[in-house]
């Protein structure tokens, strides 16, 4: 049963890191990423109603979710739309890490918002992350790879942290079933990407096959075989465990840009990304860590602190 769970949380990851793939091959046909986002949420909303269907969930909403909600909505539609711009300027695999610092921001958050303790930990992992920032971002001109690719990317890691946070503290956004909460953001998401069509991003309708068979796949595999492979996990093993698995996304993510899609990586950024999975690493699993540390302690007093 444990095996079955870390196999859906590795899949889960897998298929979220599929995102640049299937949205970079549809920029080269010419559409801007508010067109493939626009289509991604749309054609996931039928999905995500069958899904619910499916497993016996209530769309019902009440009056008092639905501005929340509604913020939680147009806060992932931010945060996608930011990545998606970021593939425009930087290599979607070290943009896709680059993203990856959003369990750090959640950790900041909750200690200075929400009086959390501030674990050794969560300090370790700060420093780790940023060496690996610090290798990523840099060029062999000493400069930094694009600053407007890396803005973005940090947008949309900070409006996915806030995402999450208020996903974790508000109590009656928990109390909604996690499919019908995700059909009710990408649903107001989609109307963000709709009022942006008249500013600037002309919407790019698929007329191939191909481009069809993209945009389904952005729908169907980084969306909704994402989001049910990680609640079958979180399910079987547990948060953190389906959360320490979420490395693989970004690893995914490199892999295809380079395999797939002929982007290169240089060694120095191939370090950069470790260090940034085991800064976020760190911080999802520090309960356990620092539970670990506290044992080997007390199996080993000569490790203790002398007294004054």
């Amino acid at each position: 049963m444990k095996l079955k769970g870390y196999l859906l949380a590795a899949v889960a990851a897998a298929a979220y890191g599929t995102n640049p793939l299937f949205a970079i091959h549809l920029y080269e046909d010419g559409f801007n990423p508010n067109s493939v986002l626009f289509f991604r949420y749309v054609l996931g909303i039928p999905m995500l109603a069958l899904l619910c269907w499916a497993r016996g969930r209530t769309l019902r909403l009440g009056r008092a979710d639905v501005a929340p909600v509604a913020i939680l909505g147009v806060l992932m539609a931010v945060s996608s739309l930011a990545l998606f711009e970021s593939y425009n300027f930087i290599n979607s695999g070290i943009a896709s890490t680059l993203l990856f610092v959003y369990p750090i921001m959640v950790a900041m958050f909750m200690v200075f918002f929400f009086h959390e303790r501030f674990k050794v930990m969560t300090g370790v992992a700060l420093a780790v992350m940023a060496g690996g920032l610090y290798l990523l971002i840099r060029t062999d001109g000493a400069g930094i790879i694009s600053p407007l690719g890396v803005l973005l990317v940090m947008v949309s890691s900070l409006t996915y942290a806030i995402y999450i946070v208020m996903v974790n503290v508000n109590r009656r956004i928990r109390s909604i079933p996690t499919v019908t909460l995700l059909f009710y953001v990408l649903l107001s998401g989609t109307g963000l990407f709709a009022l942006m069509i008249p500013m600037g991003n002309p919407l790019i309708a698929p007329h191939t096959l191909a481009q069809w068979g993209n945009v389904l796949a952005l729908a169907l595999i980084p969306t909704v075989l994402s989001l049910m492979c990680t609640s079958a996990a979180i399910n079987s093993i547990g948060p953190t465990p389906t959360a320490i698995f979420g490395a693989m996304e970004p690893v995914t993510a490199l892999l295809l840009s380079v395999f797939a899609l002929g982007q290169s990586i240089t060694p120095r950024e191939t370090v950069g990304v470790c260090l940034i999975l085991v800064a976020a690493t760190i911080v999802v699993a520090s309960s356990r860590l620092e539970g670990w540390i506290l044992h080997i302690r007390r199996l080993f007093p000569s490790l203790r602190r002398p007294r004054r």
